[in-house]
This record gives structure tokens, C-alpha cells and sequence, in this order.
């Protein structure tokens, strides 16, 4: 008769026997940059989390090397928007122009870029538009355009967030003819029709001015056909693939790692980050053992790396317990 309580007798016991652990190396810190100036513009349905201008973002970077973040995902908020999202592609961009002021001030420092067009088109949505249907094919070079403009700026990674088909394979293309060979792709592959956007779209403004994203991104209920997106993105020429939103999805995180042999990225998205930092607010919960659940949850699922908004602070609860 096996008694496991014998392993759960001491902290030392318990640290020894650690199955998954969460490491500030594996945490992805997502930021925010806005074109104008001396902004520093919180997300209210985000505490904790600020939209900034080139001038104060440097504010945020040091937050990041001071807690030994590694990599940012970053997102753009334009000063103009139009119907084909040509924010999103210009060279002279608000993203191009962060990324080289970042590689100035941090050159090690992981830039992910997020390439869609939602925050930069008119109509909101993530693919150009049509008599209202989203383009698919037609969409495919100005995400590549986007994805080349964001590796000449000096993106290290580049992650297309739009769910067009084949638009892995067309910034593959673009890439490597363009001499970015190494330069990664991060495909948002199992991105799912969700709920939890909400405070993100808040951050982004990018909510679609009709309609919703049901067309392209995928539906919750569908746990096979994430597997088949995946299956088409590493295929095309993936080297990560992020499951999104997180905590609803963890079986998918944990079907893709058991088939796939390639680096599972978890995004634990706006609402997710929203609803415990509400809760903490009125006292209804301990905020870092649950923040830190979470993360060790989504590491038992299967992620290698994690997307959060708490980065900062897990970072700092990871140095306090190593002291």
C-alpha cells in the first residue's frame, strides 16, 4: 500500500518532488504603444496595464530589465485608421518605431511582434472587408508586408494574430526571401472565438465596428479542428504555436504537446488577467496564489512559454521566494 502523503511532509520534500515549475525566462510581458506624446494612459478594465507613447515607454522598459523579463509581445495603437490598415505595414509605423527605439535602450531584449490588422483598419476587423465579408486571400500580402516592415525594425519574432488561412505560409515566404531567414514565426494557430477579449480591445481599440470574428477565429467548442490548425501552421512554417485564451483551453495545450513536438505558447488573455485582479480588489481572493496556480496550471497543460499580464508581478513573486 503506497502512502504519497510521505512526499508532502516538508517545503524541501514538496520543492524536491516539484513536477512544473514557472521561471521568469519562460514569461512573455505584452505592452502597449500608442502614437502622440507624455502619454501614459491606463486601461481601465486592466488595472495595472498602460497605454504609452514613444516618450514613456522607456518608463515600461525599465520596469521590464529590472524584472528580468526577457521578451515583449507588442501591439500598436495608431493615431489613423482606414480600410485596408495600412497602419499596420508603414515602415514609419507606430510598432517599427517602438521596436528600434526598444533595440536602442535594450538590445537583448525578445521583441515579439503581433501582426493583424484590427487595430489599424476602420472597420475593425482583421483582414480586409469586402460587401461585408472578411478577405482572406486578398489579406495574405499586406499581413506578410507587415511582418517583413516589422523584421527590418528589428523584431526578433513575429507572430500573426489574424486566423487568415495560409498566412503562415505567405510571411514564411515573405521572410525568407526578404533575408530574414531566422527570424521565427509565433502563429497564434488555436485562436478561439472568445469571450475573454474584452479589456483587450479596450487596451488595442480594436473591436470590430461590425459584426464578430466567428468567420475566422475558431469556435470554443471545437477541440479537433485546433489540432488540424496547428497541423496546417507547423506544416507552413511555424516554430511556436499559442493557444488563446489560456484557461478554458488547457486540454488543447495538452493535446498539441502530447502531438506536436514543437514550443506550446499559452495566452492568458485580458479577461482572464481582468477577472482575477476584480476579485483581488474586493478581497475575494489571494491574488498571487491564484495568479501563480494559474501559471503552473497552464505549464502542467503543456506551455512552454506564457503570455501574461501578470509578468511582472510573477516575476517578482519568483525573486522573493528564491531570497
Amino acid at each position: 500500500m503506497e502512502r504519497t502523503r510521505r512526499l508532502r511532509t516538508s517545503n524541501y520534500m514538496r520543492d524536491m518532488v516539484r513536477e512544473n515549475h514557472v521561471r521568469i525566462d519562460e514569461l512573455i510581458y505584452p505592452i502597449f504603444v500608442t502614437e502622440g506624446e507624455d502619454i501614459k494612459h491606463p486601461v481601465e478594465s486592466m488595472p495595472g496595464i498602460y497605454q504609452y507613447s514613444l516618450d514613456r515607454l522607456p518608463e515600461e522598459i525599465n520596469r521590464i530589465k529590472e524584472a528580468g523579463i526577457k521578451a515583449i509581445l507588442i501591439f500598436g495603437i495608431p493615431d489613423h485608421k482606414d480600410e485596408v490598415g495600412s497602419g499596420a505595414y508603414a515602415e514609419d509605423g507606430i510598432v517599427p518605431k517602438a521596436i528600434r527605439q526598444i533595440k536602442k535602450e535594450y538590445e537583448e531584449l525578445i521583441i515579439i511582434a503581433d501582426v493583424c490588422l484590427c487595430e489599424y483598419t476602420s472597420h475593425g476587423h482583421c483582414g480586409l472587408v469586402k460587401d461585408g465579408v472578411i478577405l482572406n486571400d486578398e489579406t495574405l500580402p499586406l499581413l506578410a508586408k507587415a511582418s517583413i516592415s516589422y523584421a527590418k525594425a528589428g523584431a526578433d519574432i513575429i507572430a500573426p494574430s489574424d486566423m487568415m488561412d495560409l498566412r503562415v505560409k505567405a510571411i514564411r515566404e515573405a521572410l525568407d526571401e526578404a533575408g530574414f531567414v531566422y527570424t521565427p514565426i509565433m502563429s497564434y494557430s488555436a485562436k478561439f472565438a472568445s469571450g475573454y477579449y474584452g479589456p483587450f480591445r479596450d487596451a488595442a481599440h480594436s473591436a470590430p465596428g461590425f459584426g464578430d470574428r466567428k468567420t475566422y477565429q475558431m469556435d470554443p467548442a471545437n477541440g479537433q479542428e485546433a489540432m488540424r490548425e496547428i497541423g496546417e501552421d507547423i506544416e507552413e512554417g511555424a516554430d511556436f504555436i499559442i493557444a488563446k485564451p489560456a484557461l478554458a483551453y488547457m486540454d488543447i495545450m495538452k493535446e498539441a504537446s502530447m502531438k506536436y513536438n514543437i514550443p506550446i505558447v499559452a495566452y492568458n488573455v485580458s479577461g482572464e488577467y481582468a477577472m482575477v485582479k476584480a476579485a483581488a480588489a474586493n478581497g475575494w481572493i489571494d491574488e498571487k496564489k491564484i495568479v501563480m496556480e494559474n501559471m503552473v496550471g497552464l505549464k502542467r497543460a503543456g506551455a512552454k512559454m506564457i503570455i501574461t499580464y501578470h509578468a511582472l508581478d510573477v516575476a517578482k513573486w519568483l525573486k522573493e521566494e528564491e531570497r
